[in-house]
C-alpha cells in the first residue's frame, strides 16, 4: 500500500515541469492535473474544470479539489493523481499540502539564471511549449539585474519555506533538477518513491527542449550580465550564521493600554517597565491589560478600534547589559535565572559570589562579570551552549520574526525615539493629549556607563552581529 494518497510537484515556470508532468502521465495509473491552483486558470489555459470541479467552484472551496484528487487513488493500488504548484498559486492550500504526510512532494529546481532567461525568451516569442523543432522560435533578451535579483529572492524564499516545513513536520521530498528530468531512470525512481509499480521504457518525445544555445548567445548585454552576477553572493559568504532557535509570537507577554488602542509587543530586556508606566499615565493610572492568548487578543483587536501595535528596539549593548543585571547579577528574586547563574559560576568562571553581591562589589568587578556573560551569550547564540537561549538575550531580529508568526507589529520603534513616537501613535488611535514617556528608560545605563569601553562594544558586536547588521546600530557610545 503506497504511503501517499496524492502528490504535488513544486516547481516554477521554465523549470521543465511540463516535460516532467508529461512523463509522469506516461506512467500507467498516474495522472497529473497540471497547474490545478493557478489563480488564472484551472489545470491548463484551455480547460474549464478538473474532476467535475469548475474554476469558480475551486476558487470558492479549494480544499474540495484536493479531496477530489485524493479520491482518485482511494482503494486502488498503483493509481495516483497529483498536480503542479508554483509559488504564485493559491496560497490557501499551501500549508495543507505541505503539512500533509500523505501528500508526496516532488521538488523540481533549475539554475535560476537559466529559468530567468528562458522565461524572458518565451515571453518575447510567445512560445511556451515546443513539440516540433521546425517551429522553434528564438530571441535575444536584455538581462536586468534588478529583475533577476527579485526572481532569485522569490525562488529562494519559496524553497526555504518548503524545506523548513518538511523539516519541522518530519517529512522528506523527492528533489529533482532540470538536468535530470530527461533521465528515464530518475522518472522511474519517482514512481518507486511514490510506491507505484509502473515503469517507463523510454521518455515522452513530444516536448522538445527550447533555446538550447549557450547563455551568451541568448543575451544581448552579456558583459553587463557578467558584471551584475559578480555581485551575487553565490556561496553566501556574507551571511551572518544563525543558530538560534526560532521563536513564536510570545502572545502571553503582550501588553495593552487599559483604554487607548495601543498594544505593546515587548522584547525581553527592553524598556518594558517604561512602556507599562507610560500606559498607566496614558489612561489615568489604570493598569494595562496582560496575559493574552490568541483568542483574547483577537477579541481585543475586534473590540478596540482603532488600534496600533508596536515594539521597541534597544541597543544590543544596553539590552544584554540589562539581561545580565536583571537575570544573572542578583542571587535570587523575581525573574532571576538561578540555575543558569549557578552553571555560569561553576563552568564559565563567572566572578560572582554564591549569594548576593556586597558593598565591596566594584565597577571593575561588574565589568569582569559582564564580560564573562557576554562570552556566554556569544556561545548561546552560536548554538554552542547546552544552556537554553532565553528570550532575555535572544537577538531582537529573531524575536521580531517570531512576532510575525501571529501578526507583525504596526511600528518598530527605537528606544531613543520613544519620547516622540509613542505620543504620535497614541494620537493616531484617538488620544487627544498623550503624555511623553520618561526619556531615560534604561535603569541600568549608569552602571553600564561606568564599565563601557571599546572592548565591551566589540564583544557585543561579535555576539549580536545579526542585530547590528539588520538594524544598523552604531556604537553604544555614539547613540
Amino acid at each position: 500500500m503506497p504511503e501517499f494518497d496524492y502528490f504535488v510537484m513544486f516547481a516554477e515556470m521554465r523549470t521543465g515541469s511540463n516535460f516532467l508532468e508529461a512523463n509522469l502521465n506516461a506512467l500507467e495509473g498516474v495522472t497529473c492535473y497540471g497547474e490545478a491552483f493557478n489563480p488564472h486558470f484551472i489545470g491548463y489555459p484551455n480547460r474549464s474544470e478538473i474532476l467535475g470541479i469548475s474554476q469558480p467552484e475551486r476558487d470558492e472551496a479549494p480544499n474540495a479539489l484536493i479531496a477530489a484528487v485524493k479520491a482518485q487513488s482511494a482503494g486502488r493500488d498503483s493509481v495516483m493523481a497529483g498536480f503542479r504548484y508554483f509559488n504564485d498559486h493559491d496560497p490557501r492550500v499551501l500549508e495543507q499540502i505541505l503539512t500533509d504526510p500523505r501528500c508526496g512532494k516532488i521538488v523540481l529546481t533549475r539554475n535560476p539564471l537559466d529559468s530567468y532567461i528562458s522565461r524572458k525568451i518565451a515571453a518575447a516569442t510567445g512560445q511556451w511549449k515546443l513539440t516540433n523543432a521546425k517551429h522553434a522560435k528564438s530571441d535575444k533578451i536584455t538581462f536586468v539585474a534588478s529583475e533577476f535579483a527579485t526572481h532569485v529572492d522569490r525562488l529562494q524564499n519559496f524553497q526555504m519555506h518548503i524545506m523548513n516545513t518538511l523539516q519541522t513536520t518530519g517529512q522528506t521530498a523527492f528533489y529533482i533538477d532540470y538536468e535530470d528530468v530527461r533521465d528515464v531512470d530518475v522518472i522511474n525512481g519517482i514512481s518507486e518513491w511514490l510506491g507505484l509499480k509502473a515503469r517507463l521504457e523510454a521518455l515522452d518525445k513530444n516536448l522538445k527542449k527550447q533555446n538550447p544555445a549557450p547563455i551568451h548567445e541568448k543575451v544581448l548585454n552579456v558583459g553587463e550580465m557578467e558584471q551584475a552576477l559578480t555581485r551575487f553572493d553565490r556561496f553566501n559568504l556574507s551571511r551572518t550564521p544563525n543558530f538560534e532557535p526560532r521563536r513564536g509570537p510570545l502572545i502571553p507577554t503582550y501588553v495593552a493600554a487599559a483604554k487607548t488602542g495601543l498594544l505593546y509587543l515587548p522584547m525581553k530586556s527592553g524598556p518594558e517597565v517604561a512602556v507599562a508606566d507610560w500606559f498607566r499615565a496614558l489612561d489615568g493610572g489604570l493598569e494595562p491589560q496582560i496575559k493574552f492568548n490568541q483568542k483574547t487578543l483577537r477579541k481585543w483587536r475586534m473590540q478596540t478600534q482603532p488600534n496600533r501595535s508596536f515594539t521597541v528596539l534597544r541597543h544590543p549593548v544596553a539590552r544584554v547589559h540589562a539581561a545580565f543585571c536583571e537575570r544573572i547579577l542578583p542571587a535570587s528574586g523575581p525573574g532571576v535565572f538561578v540555575d543558569i547563574r549557578r552553571n555560569l559560576r561553576r563552568h564559565h568562571d563567572l566572578p560572582l559570589p554564591e549569594g548576593s553581591v556586597g558593598d565591596d562589589y566594584s565597577a571593575d568587578d561588574h565589568r569582569a562579570a559582564f564580560k564573562v556573560f557576554l562570552k556566554f551569550v556569544k556561545t548561546s547564540l552560536s548554538g554552542q551552549s547546552n544552556l537554553r537561549t532565553d528570550a532575555a538575550w535572544a537577538t531582537q531580529l529573531t524575536l521580531l520574526q517570531g512576532f510575525s508568526g501571529f501578526q507583525s507589529p504596526d511600528a518598530v520603534l527605537r528606544e531613543d525615539e520613544m519620547a516622540e513616537e509613542l505620543p504620535r501613535l497614541a494620537k493616531l488611535v484617538g488620544h487627544a493629549e498623550p503624555p511623553a514617556p520618561a526619556e531615560d528608560t534604561d535603569h541600568h545605563a549608569t552602571a553600564l556607563q561606568r564599565i563601557y569601553d571599546d572592548e565591551i562594544e566589540a564583544m557585543a558586536r561579535e555576539a549580536y552581529q545579526r542585530d547590528y547588521d539588520a538594524f544598523g546600530f552604531a556604537d553604544w557610545a555614539a547613540r
